[in-house]
């Protein structure tokens, strides 16, 4: 018999759902099809499953390719080789058969693409490292197997999909696009408008199914027996569909996740839930529940907020949503990254930065070689919705004099206050190389966000870590600055952390250890110029010994000032 705690919580799961329908019969068929016959413990609640220890790294599984090898094992040795010192989490992009996207209109959950490798390549990182895994739950391929289905008039995909009525009124939805929204098929029944929220080929699914539910449920329990551990919810904002609402971050949307994160718990009590929802920071807190939904959130506004610090050269901005963030609840956390498969999301800067900031940002990315990618309002305009660049060529320059010597010391600053922040620090896998932009690969693929998903030949990149260029100094400097983090109490993605004040040209935070033993002054300059900090305002305690855990120089006995060079960090530690 299943457990009655359990069943307890999927029945009220449920109800809120799926009102209409036998709670009992379906919470029985969730229960079993994930396995969960025999008892088992009740998940431990706002428990951290995570430490300063913890570092991800984002990656597709054939970045990396060599000769006579897989590209999947060829990311395994690579990783094993150079960075297993440095990171403990993979989040391994879509590795499934695909039609489009990169990997994100998946044919085949089930299956890995055989073009990367196998699930025993799969299990092999799994073994090494705290695997995480995307679960594209909201769309599939326009030519996987239930769309098929659907276009044929079959069981099960004919009822997969969300079609709606062309002439209901639609203009409420938020579009991250600007295709049309609704994709004409042909059906032995007749013609069917299919949903498309990315792309026509990538058709939404229909969660008022339950058995689309329990197709996904199913698909969790395969990836959980295969070692992953940590599943990253994409495109979730946009689950639940309701004609005459914007269909975004519905309740029943919210309450998938918690029936999700309830039956992944109890199958594995440190499985973790990331919540991919690249939306207005407000909208994206939503997402940690009563620290019963996401155990940890991207921290969208973080790349464009800190691009645009960097490159204006004030915090102004950067330390207003700092101080409004609150403090993750035990058992939650954030993601901070700042360069990712994707571009750097303008969306969740809405409200946080003004019109004129966003326009003079892009202007300037497009400068620097960038791309932007847009969507759709509903009064037919269309909006900046993502710069599309590498993170690197982002950085070479700033708004007011354009491109200029700084480029390597400001990409440093900027992943030195990312690893400072509360939170979880995942690098892009090109960042860790100061990779640039890949002209040829977005002409190629007239993909705007190929320019940041280069392939590298593993040979060819090897011999460049081992020379003396651009890109083994940037990997060097990271590697140095993820071990020093590794090391200190004060950098547990939960401890303390308060914005300090230094003015507009420093961006300034304090981090404290949960138990209180070590605190930790994270001074940053923003700007192309020195800058002297006063030390009598950030109130170091005296009889303490101060030390730049980055440069291992100790304050003096009596040093009344700090001088910053152009776009350098210290991290005080007593």
């Amino acid at each position: 018999m299943p457990i009655d705690g359990l069943q307890a919580r999927v029945l009220n799961h449920i109800a809120q759902v799926y009102p209409d329908i036998n709670a009992r019969e379906l919470s029985a068929r969730l229960i079993a099809t994930m396995g969960l016959y025999e008892k088992h413990s009740e998940p431990e609640q706002y428990k951290n499953h995570w430490d300063e220890e913890d570092i991800a790294v984002i990656t597709y599984g054939n970045t990396f390719t060599r000769k006579n090898e897989t590209p999947l094992d060829t990311l395994y040795n690579f990783l094993s080789a150079y960075l297993k010192d440095s990171i403990n989490i993979v989040h391994l992009l879509p590795f499934f058969p695909y039609s489009s996207d990169d990997g994100f209109a998946v044919l085949d959950y089930t299956l890995v693409n055989d073009a990367c490798g196998d699930w025993d390549d799969i299990v092999h990182i799994a073994n090494e490292f705290k695997l995480m895994s995307d679960l594209v739950i909201n769309h599939c391929s326009g030519r996987s197997r239930w769309f098929e289905q659907l276009k044929a008039g079959e069981a099960p995909g004919k009822d997969y999909f969300y079609c709606v009525d062309p002439n209901a009124n639609l203009s409420n939805v938020i579009r991250p696009r600007t295709s049309p929204l609704l994709r004409e098929v042909s059906t032995p029944e007749g013609s069917v408008h299919v949903w498309c929220t990315f792309s026509h080929d990538q058709p939404d699914l229909n969660f008022e199914n339950p058995e689309v539910l329990l197709e996904f449920v199913n698909i969790i329990r395969l990836y959980l027996e295969r070692g992953i551990k940590i599943f990253r919810l994409d495109a979730i904002a946009f689950l639940w569909k309701e004609v005459g609402t914007n269909c975004i971050n519905l309740p029943q949307t919210h309450e998938i996740v918690r029936l999700l994160r309830t039956l992944i718990e109890y199958h594995t009590p440190d499985a973790i839930i990331i919540t991919e929802t690249n939306i207005p920071n407000r909208e994206n807190l939503a997402y940690f529940g009563n620290a019963n939904e996401a155990h940890i959130i991207y921290n969208f506004p973080l790349p464009p907020l800190l691009l645009n610090m960097l490159l204006t050269g004030s915090s102004h901005y950067f330390k207003n949503w700092l101080m409004s963030m609150p403090p993750a609840m035990m058992g939650t956390t954030y993601l901070n990254f700042i360069a990712s498969h994707d571009g750097i999301g303008l969306r969740p800067v809405e409200g946080l930065l003004n019109e004129e900031e966003i326009t003079e940002l892009v202007a300037t990315m497009e400068s620097f070689g960038g791309e932007i990618s847009w969507r759709a309002l509903d009064d037919g305009k269309n909006k900046p919705y993502e710069i599309n660049i590498t993170l690197y060529d982002a950085l070479k320059g700033t708004i007011e004099n354009g491109v200029d010597q700084w480029q390597q010391e400001r990409f440093i600053c900027a992943h030195t206050i990312m690893l400072a922040l509360e939170g979880l620090p995942a690098f892009y896998i090109h960042s860790l190389f100061a990779t640039e932009n890949d002209y040829d690969k977005f002409k190629n693929t007239n993909n705007k966000r190929a320019i940041n998903r280069h392939d590298w030949q593993c040979d060819e990149l090897e011999a460049l870590l081992n020379t003396e260029n651009h890109h083994s100094a940037v990997f060097t400097r990271l590697k140095k600055l993820i071990t020093i983090r590794k090391n200190q109490a004060a950098f547990h993605p939960n401890a303390t952390q308060f914005t300090l004040h230094l003015g507009d040209t420093v961006c300034a935070f304090w981090r404290q250890s949960l138990n209180r033993n070590q605190s930790i002054f994270a001074l940053n300059n923003v700007t192309d110029e020195k800058q002297e900090i006063t030390l009598t305002n950030i109130n170091l305690i005296e009889m303490d010994d101060w030390v730049d855990l980055i440069s291992n120089v100790k304050l003096q006995q009596g040093q009344e000032t700090l001088v910053l060079e152009p776009y350098q960090s210290v991290w005080l530690s007593n």
